[in-house]
């Protein structure tokens, strides 16, 4: 022990020589270790070193003098190179031994994703690096590494962007100031980030450099407040008792007692340890030398033995024992050294945790660590998806209304198979009724579909349901509309027909006709099947904040039916059906003023085909605008194809069913033709008043003679033509009564009809005029004295024009009533025509029919 004294008091005199490179000037540094070296006695070992430079320059040269160099102060990563520096030695920590406890920190609080941001100094680069090489093999992403040379605000806003919550920083006191100014313009703070930073900075290190900096003291201290620094431990805070037989608090009090007023240097701890090193590492030494040859002495040492330089190294290689910083262990020349954790709080530095490098364990002291919010901030935004899903009280309350709407459909169905003998319902096509009523059916089934999401079914089970949906809805909107399109098409097929031909469209060719419009739906429908089927495809929208307040953001997700070439397909699909919906509008609009008995559901199927055509395009439109809102997508939806079907099945059923409820034998009463409004417009306007007979010249009656002549070929082609009709009509099911006729003073209205308008204006309605003013009881009259008139007179004397109207009267009456557009066919009392033919008597039953173009 003598020895090992006395040998520690001469190395370390010659590391006191060394005191010049503590100002870091490389040229006075070599020149005091040469003077050492040339000058004075052999010395065993270097023990000191502080600056970097000067000790890296020192530390490379030894091993051409076989010295081993200790330092407890040079904290350098470079010299932990053991290649170039082989014979260096430190009891401090280096720098890069922060870097398993900031590792271990990460780990304790499962941060797997962070950030650097390094100072362009070679210093705090080459401890980012050592850091990089660590986290690449412990699974921790470095998402972004940013560095800066003086203005720092560039590389934070990037941290920023790149989301980046654990910030793991490398800079100077200066920079740092700098740093946290720009975090808190950046809203770096708080408890959604988390700092970690050198732990070597002065006391109180930020008031030196506040003034340098352009941001407030109060906004500098929030953004800093929280962050963690990490340092090695000056002094060890375990109370168990070193080498020296003291505690590190015994130690700390003597030399706190020692030192009086001087500055404090958290290094003393280090080379107090250090001293004991040096003489741990001679005593092994001297023992190896008396077992191996006690003919050699450690004193015998000198710069070119290298054997005793090599048993001095590999001694120290075996130091351990418990000193004042802790367990003193090396590992390739590296202290494995304690590292602490402070955090910044309420304007202090507070110890939180300490990390063991020798057992690599973490210990935080009963969980001082505080954090800015309830729970540890996370290592990024954690994106919570959210998949956006059908509102259950929505769906309920739609497919409340839908069962309700299938109710009422199975109640027409009902009503509709029972009353089909009925005339009312037999004349409206009962079988075409029922495809209505199969297909609003089928589409209010499509709504229970539409609103299945992801929260309901399977994945697998909603990409089926894409398909099943699809199907039911386009054959459910053909059944229905196709059937109401027919009904349209045959109305306006009779009624447009102008040559009133023969024209017999039975329901079975309105089967056919919806059949086909179903063929072609399921032709289009296998093609999209077989060549592109639909898929579940899910979108992703931007990240909104949590409605909660908490630390996470909300993806929502939305669950779509897609495919390849989904435009291509709807597009196909939309102009099929919107072309057969503006051709069924057209026949609606062509046959508004169609108001027939028989057909008695003409216009009210011609009002759905406008309610289904406007609601779809309103549906598609909107349905399309909101597809990133499903409850509003399938609202509409919903509502859409819930009011089309209602309204549709109501117009079609609800007139039936109140006719038979307050007019039973509705279908059996006499059906009358009538005019319609337009064609009662038009007839108003030939109403006028035209000049007497009496007042009329001989030129006019010669006029009249020829048009009446005119109108006797006319007549005869109109009864060919009522015959046509008349066969037409007793191919429906309903039989009628006969027609009754007029009394003779529908004569005028006969005669007044539109055809008089093709004559020449002094010529209109003369025949009218002329019957005004001479009744028929006038015309029996005999007057001697016309029988000395000439043969014209006599041919258009009353007496013969009361005969040719007596016989072509009945042919006037049932041929002139079809082309004027509905005249009442019965009176109050039968013609008297004798001459009237029981075929002209015993007329089919009548529509409200205008034959246009006569």
């Amino acid at each position: 022990m003598t020895l090992s004294k006395k040998l520690n008091g001469k190395v370390f005199r010659q590391s006191l020589r060394e005191r010049g490179d503590r100002r870091c000037d490389n040229a006075k540094g070599l020149k005091a270790f040469y003077d050492a070296i040339k000058y004075g006695p052999n010395h065993l070992m270097v023990f000191g070193g502080v600056c970097a430079t000067v000790t890296s320059i020192i530390a490379e040269s030894l091993k051409g003098w076989n010295l081993v160099q200790l330092s407890f102060a040079a904290t350098t990563p470079e010299l932990a190179d053991k290649k170039k520096y082989p014979y260096f030695f430190r009891t401090v920590p280096s720098d890069n031994a922060v870097n398993p406890a900031i590792l271990k920190l990460l780990k304790y609080y499962q941060w797997k994703r962070v950030g650097t941001l390094t100072q362009d100094v070679q210093r705090f680069s080459e401890v980012r690096n050592d850091l990089t090489g660590v986290l690449y093999g412990e699974d921790i992403e470095i998402s972004d590494t940013e560095s800066f040379s003086n203005d720092p605000c560039t590389s934070v806003k990037k941290l920023k962007g790149n989301d980046v919550r654990i910030i793991l920083g490398q800079f100077d006191e200066e920079m740092a100031v700098k740093v946290f100014c720009c975090a808190y313009d950046e809203e770096m703070y708080g408890s959604k980030y988390q700092w970690i930073i050198p732990g070597w900075y002065e006391n109180l290190w930020w008031e030196s450099w506040i003034n340098s900096s352009q941001c407030l003291s109060k906004n500098l201290l929030a953004a800093m407040e929280g962050y963690i620094g990490v340092d090695f431990e000056p002094l060890s805070s375990k109370m168990n008792k070193t080498i020296s037989g003291r505690t590190p608090q015994q130690y700390e009090k003597e030399y706190n007692a020692k030192r009086g007023d001087g500055q404090s240097s958290k290094f003393h701890g280090y080379a107090y340890d250090g001293i004991w090193v040096i003489a741990k590492t001679l005593q092994r030494a001297m023992k190896y030398l008396n077992a191996t040859n006690k003919h050699q002495k450690i004193e015998d040492f000198n710069y070119t033995n290298h054997k005793l330089g090599k048993i001095f190294l590999d001694a120290m290689n075996e130091t351990n024992f418990f000193g004042v910083t802790g367990q003193v262990v090396f590992r390739n020349g590296e202290r494995m050294g304690t590292i602490k954790f402070t955090q910044f709080q309420e304007r202090k530095e507070v110890k939180v945790g300490e990390y063991n490098a020798v057992a690599d364990t973490l210990e935080i002291i009963n969980n001082s660590i505080r954090f800015q919010g309830l729970e540890p901030p996370k290592d990024k935004t954690i994106i919570q998806e959210e998949l956006r899903k059908i509102s259950l009280p929505l769906y309920s309350i739609l497919s409340a209304l839908t069962i309700l709407g299938m109710i009422m459909a199975s109640a027409f169905l009902f009503f509709n198979i029972k009353n089909r003998n009925q005339k009312l319902i037999k004349m409206s096509s009962p079988y075409m009724n029922n495809l209505i009523i199969l297909g609003g059916m089928l589409s209010y089934a499509s709504i229970f579909l539409f609103g299945l999401d992801g929260s309901f079914v399977s994945e697998k089970t909603f990409e089926t349901l894409c398909t099943v949906r699809t199907w039911i809805l386009i054959v459910g909107y053909t059944t229905a509309f196709g059937a109401m399109f027919a009904k349209t098409w045959r109305v306006h097929a009779i009624f447009k027909n102008v040559k009133m031909k023969k024209k017999i469209i039975k329901d079975q060719k309105l089967l056919v006709i919806v059949g086909g419009m179903l063929l072609i739906d399921l032709c289009i429908l296998i093609c999209w099947q077989v060549v592109d089927p639909l898929r579940r495809t899910v979108e992703k929208y931007n990240m909104e904040p949590d409605p909660a307040g908490r630390d996470i953001s909300i993806r929502p997700i939305l669950e779509h039916c897609e495919n390849t070439h989904m435009t291509i397909w709807l597009g196909i699909v939309y102009a099929y059906k919107g072309l057969l919906m503006l051709f069924g509008c057209f026949l609606a609009w062509e046959t508004r003023n169609v108001s027939i008995p028989a057909l008695n559901d003409s216009k009210y199927i011609g009002m759905s085909v406008y309610n289904v055509g406007i609601m779809c395009i309103i549906g598609a439109a909107v349905s399309f605008l909101t597809r990133d809102q499903p409850n509003v997508q399938f609202c509409i939806v919903a509502l859409v194809i819930i009011f089309c079907s209602t309204i549709t099945l109501c117009l079609v059923f609800v007139p039936k069913l109140i006719t038979l409820r307050t007019n039973p034998d509705a279908a059996t009463q006499n059906r009358r033709f009538q005019f319609t409004q337009n064609q009662k417009k038009e007839d108003s306007k030939t109403s006028t008043s035209v000049t007497s007979v009496n007042q009329a010249s001989t030129s006019r009656l010669e006029g009249l003679q020829s048009e009446n002549h005119r109108l006797r070929m006319k007549i005869t082609e109109l009864d060919k033509d009522l015959e046509e009709v008349t066969m037409q009509l007793q191919d429906t099911p309903e039989k009628t009564t006969y027609i009754k006729q007029n009394h003779y003073q529908d004569l005028n209205d006969i005669l007044s009809i539109r055809n008089f308008t093709d004559s020449k204006d002094g010529e209109k309605a003369i025949l009218k005029n002329h019957l005004d003013q001479n009744p028929p009881a006038q015309w029996g009259s005999s007057d001697p004295s016309r029988t000395s008139k000439d043969p014209i007179e006599d041919i258009n004397s009353p007496e013969h024009i009361q005969r040719r109207l007596s016989l072509q009267l009945p042919i006037l009456h049932h041929a002139y009533l079809p082309s004027i557009g509905g005249v009442d066919a019965s009176c109050a009392s039968p013609c008297v025509s004798p001459s009237a033919s029981p075929r002209h008597r015993h007329v089919p039953p009548s529509f409200r029919v205008m034959v246009s173009g006569l």
